[in-house]
């Protein structure tokens, strides 16, 4: 495997010590073809191994690692609204979607012959890394900022990975645990430099299209760092060449009011992504005020056609509520999403048939 970055084009073996080209540049999986077969679906596993043709990934590594994440189902929200599909993507081994990405990553760190991981997260993503870290015998620190639930860091803690707080914002964490990862021997698991962890994340996309025998009209999905988003764009890349579909379904992404730099430069006609300064919202898992991977988010929404639209703050925990009222206990971030969807929909009238992730349990908040 190799890694291309995406500002002036070197490539590089993939490995532990690979996390960002010399000139700053984010890197990408050097792929000579983009292909789904629905025919290589290893019917026989219950796990989003399942793809494992579809995924670069060591059989022999993965399936002593996974815990069966993957295949959550697919129900309807309600009664009173038969167009809109949830996606239970809480019900996973560590009750968020970010297990998709995290069994892949450290399934490819343990090949390439990592011992110890850091990574920074404002969560859920470290909950995830530290589950999986401890499956595969490694050691783990993540770090994480001021603020962050506590039932999270005790849920990191118990997988026994060490946490850093880090006293700033979600972006002095990054920069704390990229300066911790210095070290060569020291793998950096982060779900937003490596592009494997969007190989885990795209299988989103292939349950879907497995589930219901083809992909919905429209799909919404919350933004913040990206990582289920491009893993999504990365499936329908690959739905597109393989013949799956002939047009991308309409994806709208969701960011939080108050922190929203993508939807920012998206309304504004930018090409840029420009750091945001974080004005608070009870969607921490998107309130990211400077996406590394901006720029490529932005372009991809633009590629197939998406849009971007606002969370309202003050909808937040009221829709939380009325989604436990439905059955559904989810995270503010989650319910955030469901916020502006509905805010989108109540002024355009336009009811397509939809699939919202529940991304993370309410459990956890």
């Amino acid at each position: 495997m190799k890694f291309v970055c995406r500002i002036c084009g070197s490539e590089v073996e993939a490995s532990k010590a690979n996390y960002i080209c010399e000139c700053g540049g984010m890197y990408d999986i050097v792929k000579s073809e983009r292909s789904f077969k629905p025919s290589k679906i290893l019917d026989k596993e219950w796990s989003l191994f399942r793809y494992e043709n579809s995924i670069p990934v060591n059989h022999s590594i993965w399936k002593d690692l996974s815990m069966g994440e993957g295949m959550t189902a697919i129900k309807p929200l309600s009664k009173a609204q038969p167009n809109l599909f949830v996606k239970l993507e809480y019900a996973m081994p560590t009750l968020s979607f970010k297990d998709r990405g995290a069994v892949v990553l450290i399934s490819k760190a343990l090949q390439w012959g990592a011992k110890k991981l850091v990574q920074d997260s404002s969560g859920n993503a470290g909950v995830a890394v530290a589950a999986y870290a401890s499956r595969g015998g490694l050691q783990c620190d993540i770090y994480v900022p001021k603020g962050t639930s506590e039932k999270k860091i005790a849920q990191i803690e118990s997988h026994g990975a060490k946490v850093i707080i880090v006293n700033g914002s979600r972006e002095d964490t990054q920069k704390a645990a990229i300066e911790a990862s210095v070290d060569c021997d020291v793998f950096y698991a982060s779900h937003v430099f490596n592009p494997v962890f969007y190989e885990g994340t795209k299988t989103y996309i292939y349950e879907i299209y497995e589930q219901l025998g083809e992909l919905p009209e429209r799909l919404v999905v919350p933004l913040g760092n990206g990582s289920l988003f491009l893993g999504i764009y990365q499936a329908l890349l690959e739905f597109k060449e393989s013949g799956l579909i002939v047009s991308y379904p309409e994806v709208i992404v969701v960011q939080a009011e108050g922190c929203a730099p993508i939807y920012e430069a998206f309304v504004s006609e930018e090409n840029e992504v420009f750091e945001v300064k974080n004005a608070g919202t009870e969607a921490s898992g998107i309130a990211i005020a400077n996406p590394r991977r901006g720029n490529q988010i932005l372009s991809a929404i633009r590629e197939i056609g998406g849009k971007v639209i606002l969370a309202p703050n003050n909808g937040i925990m009221e829709m939380k509520s009325h989604l436990a009222h439905l059955g559904y206990y989810v995270e503010p971030t989650t319910a955030a999403t469901f916020a502006g969807y509905f805010d989108y929909v109540k002024s355009t009238g336009d009811d397509k048939k939809a699939i919202i992730p529940l991304c993370g349990s309410g459990l956890k908040k």
